[in-house]
This record gives C-alpha cells, sequence and structure tokens, in this order.
C-alpha cells in the first residue's frame, strides 16, 4: 500500500474453482499472488487495498457463511472470519461487490490491478469506471490510469522473508527425503510410476499433500526429455533414472533432480557424463553471492560442459569459438535455472533495463545444467547415446554467497552409489 500511495486503490481476485469432468472440480490452488497478500483460501474472493481508507484499508469481497455449504464442501470463513482470522479491517458479501465497489473507485486516481489476467476482471473494471463517469456531473470523478499491479508484486515475491524461507526449507527437505527414498526403492523391473508412487507417498506421509508440479520419473531415453512426465516404461537394468520431483508447503515450492543408476553403480560413459554435470553444477553454484549478475552462472556451467565435451570427444574444435556458436546447445539447450518460491518457475525480473539483474540476498534460484545425449545421435560414439544427466538444487542467495536447501540429498557419484548398494 505504500508503493500504491493515497488517492489510489488495488485489486486483485482469487482464483477460480476449475471444472474437472461434469460436476467434479479441479482440487482448488488459490491464485499465488492473491494468498501472498491475504492468506485466504478460498474461491470467489475479491481483495481491495485502499491506503488512507478511515474505515479500513484493506477489505475483502467473499462468500458469506453458508451452513447447508459448510455440510457439503466443510468450513469456510465467512464475513466474520474474514476479518476475525484473515485480519481483513471490513468484509462484504462477494454478490454485493457491483454495488459496493464503484463507490471505492470514485475519485481515485490509478487503479492497480493484474491487468490482462483475468478476463472477466478486465471488463469489470472498464464497466465500473464507465459508470462513474457517466456521474461526472455529480462531481465524482473515475480513476484515470489503470496501473499493473504485478510489477509492485513480483518484485516483492522476489524477495523471501524468513516466515517464508522456513516453509521453502520445509519443503526443500521434505523433498529430499522422498528422493532419497526412490533411490532406495528403485531397481530394474519397476515401472517409472511406481517410482513416482514412492516419492508422492512420502510427501504425504510428511503431512504435505500436493507436489509443486508434475513429477518427471524418467528412465533410460527418456531421460533425454527435458519436460517428460507420462512416467510409463520399465526400468531397465544398466539405464539411468532422472528423477525431477518437489513438493509445495503451504504454497510454497520445492525442485529437485538427481539422476541416478538403476542397478545402483553408473556405468565408465554414465559416470563421465555425470561428473561433467556435477563440476558445471559447482561451478555454477560458485557464482552465487550478492552483486553477481543472474547470468554468471549459466556461463560458468555453459564453459564447464562445453571443455568437458571437447576432452570426452563429443564436440570437436576450440572452446571458445564452440561457445560462441552455441554448439554445445545440441546437448545442453536450457537455461542454468529460474527463481523459485510460490511458484516452481516463480516470478521477478531476470533483466533490468536490458541487464541481467544482480543477485540479492533472500532471492532463492534453482541451478540445474543438465546433458542429454539422444538415441538418435549420430555424431557421437555409441557409447554416450541414450543419455540425459541434470542435477538440480535450491539456492538461497545469502549475504555471505549462498545457502543450499536441498544440500541434504546425496549427488556425488560414491553417496549415490553408497546409498542404493546399502538398501
Amino acid at each position: 500500500m505504500q508503493q500504491v500511495g493515497k488517492g489510489n486503490i488495488a485489486l486483485i481476485a482469487s482464483a477460480s474453482n476449475q471444472t474437472r469432468n461434469r460436476d467434479v472440480e479441479f482440487p482448488f490452488r488459490q491464485d499465488s499472488d492473491f494468498y501472498y497478500l491475504t492468506g485466504f483460501s478460498e474461491a470467489d474472493s475479491l481483495a481491495v487495498f485502499i491506503p488512507g481508507r478511515e474505515q479500513g484499508e484493506y477489505i475483502l469481497f467473499c462468500r458469506e457463511f453458508d451452513e447447508k455449504k459448510a455440510l457439503w464442501e466443510g468450513a469456510h470463513a465467512g464475513l466474520e472470519g474474514a476479518t476475525e482470522h484473515f485480519e481483513a479491517d471490513d468484509s462484504f458479501p462477494i454478490d454485493d461487490m457491483s454495488d459496493i465497489l464503484p463507490g471505492m473507485l470514485e475519485n481515485k486516481s490509478k487503479v492497480y490491478y493484474p491487468m490482462g489476467r483475468d478476463g472477466d476482471l478486465d471488463h469489470q473494471i472498464l464497466e465500473w469506471i464507465t459508470h462513474i463517469r457517466k456521474q461526472s456531473r455529480t462531481g465524482v470523478v473515475a480513476p484515470g490510469e489503470l496501473v499493473s499491479l504485478e510489477h509492485i508484486l513480483h518484485e516483492m515475491r522476489l524477495f523471501k522473508s524468513a516466515a517464508e524461507l522456513k516453509l521453502m526449507r520445509k519443503a526443500a527437505d521434505v523433498s529430499c527425503i522422498a528422493h532419497k527414498r526412490a533411490m532406495q526403492q528403485c531397481k530394474a523391473g519397476m515401472y517409472e510410476y511406481q517410482v513416482e508412487a514412492e516419492i508422492v507417498h512420502e510427501f504425504m506421509q510428511q503431512g504435505l499433500r500436493y507436489v509443486a508440479y508434475p513429477s518427471i520419473v524418467a528412465g533410460g531415453k527418456n531421460t533425454c526429455v527435458l519436460h517428460y512426465v507420462e512416467n510409463k516404461d520399465k526400468l531397465k537394468k544398466g539405464d539411468l533414472l532422472l528423477i525431477d520431483a518437489g513438493v509445495e508447503c503451504d504454497h510454497y515450492a520445492a525442485d529437485i533432480t538427481r539422476t541416478f543408476p538403476i542397478s545402483g553403480k553408473f556405468s565408465s560413459a554414465q559416470k563421465q557424463l555425470y561428473q561433467l554435470v556435477l563440476d558445471a553444477q559447482h561451478a555454477a553454484i560458485e557464482q552465487i553471492f550478492p552483486g553477481n549478475p543472474w547470468n554468471k552462472a549459466h556461463d560458468a556451467s555453459v564453459e564447464v560442459l562445453t571443455k568437458g565435451l571437447v576432452k570426452l570427444g563429443l564436440l570437436k574444435g576450440r572452446v571458445a569459438k564452440l561457445i560462441k556458436d552455441e554448439k554445445y546447445k545440441q546437448f545442453y539447450m536450457h537455461r542454468i535455472g529460474h527463481w523459485l518460491g510460490m511458484d516452481v518457475h516463480d516470478v521477478g525480473d531476470y533483466k533490468l533495463d536490458d541487464e541481467w539483474r544482480l543477485l540479492e540476498p533472500g532471492m532463492v534460484l534453482t541451478i540445474e545444467p543438465g546433458l542429454y545425449i539422444p538415441e538418435n545421435c549420430q555424431t557421437v560414439d555409441a557409447k554416450w547415446r541414450g543419455i540425459g544427466i541434470r542435477i538440480e538444487d535450491d539456492i538461497l542467495v545469502t549475504k555471505q554467497g549462498y545457502d543450499i536447501l536441498t544440500h541434504a540429498l546425496v549427488k556425488e557419484i560414491d553417496e549415490i552409489e553408497r546409498l542404493m548398494q546399502a538398501s
């Protein structure tokens, strides 16, 4: 509200219930921006922020309490709960929004809201403003400017508070436990979905019900498909298994990838490529410290991987020229990582004024280099084909440098082999 300023108003709507089929709905997940500001996890809601309003600056429009609805669907806050439990200064029925809200817009200069994200809200705001303009002879003035709320809000979300980091650490810890379980339970002959079941089982056993994103459990050639989510094939002895999975803790995500041998021991070729990716990750993580540009970690991973690919014979030529010509992209085609928070690919600008932004304490990001050599890649020796490797950790930027939130999960070759062979 300090950034919105007196004389202006901000609005943000909740997520809507989404129909799965006929009268069955998908599990409800609140809009991240709305939840960040309110902690309110019900649909059919609208939060309003009016700096300087004498009757209360934070107003919540929501559903009234309905005993019959509570019987069928469970408890919901109602108007009293909105003020008593969610600290709204005032609350009104969502059904009365169109009667009440236009009056709140009167004589405001700017309306901040997530422009273009909710077509119904876009249309409604324009209708309200048009209605106010028609009353100009009564002395009221309609807002003259619409401003995207997301610019303010997403910059706030980029920097995590101590309370947010507590939730992210729990999500990371539980995800580490689940990945460890998958490594210990994995064996040839299982199906990818059975390993996925072990992961989800551990999430729920630890009290966290929702995955942060659809889990990737990819064995053999499937490791070379970056967003493979079918998870249906049988695991084969001698192949690698790539698992990209994380849990959500009160809307905050973890995002971890590990690649390991199904049989418990890396082959020589697998070991060489794995160590190369791990070296690239170590080099990238060392670039995480305040004041360093975001892209330096990616550049470090590219240099290590390109040098290694030349040494192993998968690329030929001068390293500098190969990097300049982006020849490495046939095997490493994605960036080093992304912001992490309430969304697994979280909000926040990566560039400011066309320059890579500098890292600052409180930012959380992933570091996830990878190498993917498809089975049909005829330009390399057959021993490398069908091998995909990615290693991903969640990193907090601190005043001193970095903190690996997912440090509890093994990733060194000997640690992985020792863990799997002991299970």
